[in-house]
């Protein structure tokens, strides 16, 4: 049996010497049957609508790639959950396959980061413990669709996952309701999720398959930080870099919502 470390970085509240309040960094290594362990592919389409997320995804695609397949012939489980367009793949086995699961949606809970006893999170966002009390705000301004081009307005630019990503047609899976995808991990014995892809502030923490709701579901999930990509203007609070808005974001899941870790934890 294949095992990964994982290197899970998280960040806790914690007191400095003299009482005050800060954010600190936390690495945790975690022994990770391969065969246990999932890997979700979130939206990374063919196009987009805006032509600065086009160029970004554009040198993630073959990292990207390259962490999947080195993913998979470890005996990661791979999902493709590429929104929006089932219809391209109605035939295809690795859809057929996921179909062939019944969805499930358990009861939600309050995420275990929420719940952590070194931390004020719970109590600062959910101090009843009320599920749909907790949903700590973002850390950057993204209600213009955090286009940074402004000569772009959103459509469905997407009909398929990006070409330059493989997919396995004998191992792979491919869906994007959060029910069946939950039910295809129950399905196979897996118990933490990893997921890459884009947008961070958007897709990757908000779709049923995605970081919020499966943490809701109780599964332990995990993001790519080196294979993600914001949709963030420089133009709008907190007034920093498109890069440092990124990692705010990261840095926001990593405090509120699931660890992250490098794709160089997936040997290949």
């Amino acid at each position: 049996m294949t095992t990964l470390a994982l290197n899970l970085r998280r960040q806790i509240l914690a007191t400095d010497d003299g009482g005050h309040r800060h954010w600190q960094t936390v690495t945790d290594t975690v022994e990770q049957p391969a065969d246990k362990t999932g890997l979700l592919l979130c939206d990374v389409w063919d196009s987009h609508w805006c032509r600065g997320a086009r160029e970004r995804l554009e040198p993630l695609l073959s990292k990207m790639n390259a962490a999947v397949n080195a993913a998979r012939d470890l005996g990661v489980q791979i999902i493709h959950a590429p929104s929006d367009t089932m219809d391209f793949y109605t035939d295809h086995p690795a859809r057929q396959r996921a179909l062939a699961v019944e969805p499930l949606e358990p009861e939600p809970r309050l995420p275990d980061f929420a719940q952590a006893a070194d931390s004020l999170v719970g109590q600062i966002f959910a101090p009843v413990g009320d599920v749909s009390a907790y949903d700590p705000p973002l850390p950057i301004y993204a209600e213009d669709q955090g286009t940074t081009v402004a000569e772009n307005e959103p459509y469905k630019a997407w009909t398929r996952q990006h070409a330059a990503i493989d997919i396995d047609a004998e191992k792979d899976l491919i869906s994007d309701e959060g029910g069946r995808v939950y039910a295809c991990l129950q399905a196979g014995g897996i118990d933490r999720l990893l997921i890459l892809g884009v947008h961070t502030n958007m897709c990757v923490l908000h779709r049923t398959f995605a970081i919020k709701q499966m943490s809701r579901w109780g599964v332990p999930m995990a993001l790519l930080r080196d294979l993600t990509d914001t949709m963030y203007s420089p133009a709008r609070p907190p007034y920093v870099s498109h890069e440092e808005g990124t990692r705010l974001v990261v840095e926001y899941a990593e405090k509120f919502w699931c660890p992250s870790l490098d794709s160089g934890d997936l040997p290949g």
